[in-house]
């Protein structure tokens, strides 16, 4: 694996009632990173936006001022049931991520994707709780009942909140290196499930069979 040294920025992408694990637990990790990956938290307006748990995350930039994104990132969470039903912010994703070197999603953001155009014709997954909702948002993605988090060209998409922090690792691994990653998790204590196809929740949601 070549080793890429030079430094990414990392966009994410708040709105009102984003899930707050789905940005706070990447960011653990890419924030260990400050060499690396340069983070930009952008939203509706700069200034502070509400997580669905009541926190407030505070936007770097509005979405029209936001910089050109190395990687994308957007979280799940109940607001985004109100994104994609908004055509203006749609049509600004799907033209400002298009491009990115990476794009990715924690939970249900991959349905603003999938809605966004920016899944069609790649696998990808979501939350298993709620995974109706973000295979309702686009027929043109071969959506993965049964994954941690799935990998596809420059598309990552991982399942449910926890789930976010087991991608963000690996994102980190490919990029950088098994090592990194690896001091990373022991870093924060966390248990890396390696296996993005370790998925006990698709069985206890039926979504495959036990």
């Amino acid at each position: 694996m070549t080793i890429a040294a030079e430094s990414r920025r990392l966009c994410v992408v708040l709105f009102d009632g984003f899930e707050l694990l789905d940005v706070a637990g990447p960011l653990e990790i890419f924030g260990a990173l400050p060499d690396r990956i340069q983070i930009e938290m952008v939203g509706p307006a700069k200034g502070a936006i509400r997580s669905a748990q009541g926190p407030q995350v505070v936007a770097d930039r509005g979405y029209r001022e936001a910089s050109q994104p190395a990687i994308v990132l957007v979280p799940g969470g109940i607001g985004s049931r109100q994104l994609v039903a908004d055509d203006t912010f749609l049509e600004w994703l799907r033209n400002w991520a298009s491009s990115a070197e990476l794009v990715t999603s924690v939970c249900t953001g991959s349905g603003v994707l999938a809605k966004a155009g920016l899944l069609d014709g790649y696998r990808a997954t979501s939350n298993k709780r709620n995974f109706d909702w973000p295979k309702s948002q686009s027929d043109l993605v071969d959506w993965v009942p049964r994954a941690r988090w799935v990998v596809d060209r420059n598309r990552w998409t991982s399942s449910g909140v926890a789930a976010g922090i087991d991608m963000a690792i690996a994102l980190v691994a490919h990029l950088y290196g098994d090592k990194i990653a690896t001091n990373l998790a022991d870093r924060i204590e966390f248990e890396w499930h390696r296996d993005p196809s370790w998925d006990p929740f698709a069985v206890k949601n039926g979504l495959v069979p036990g």
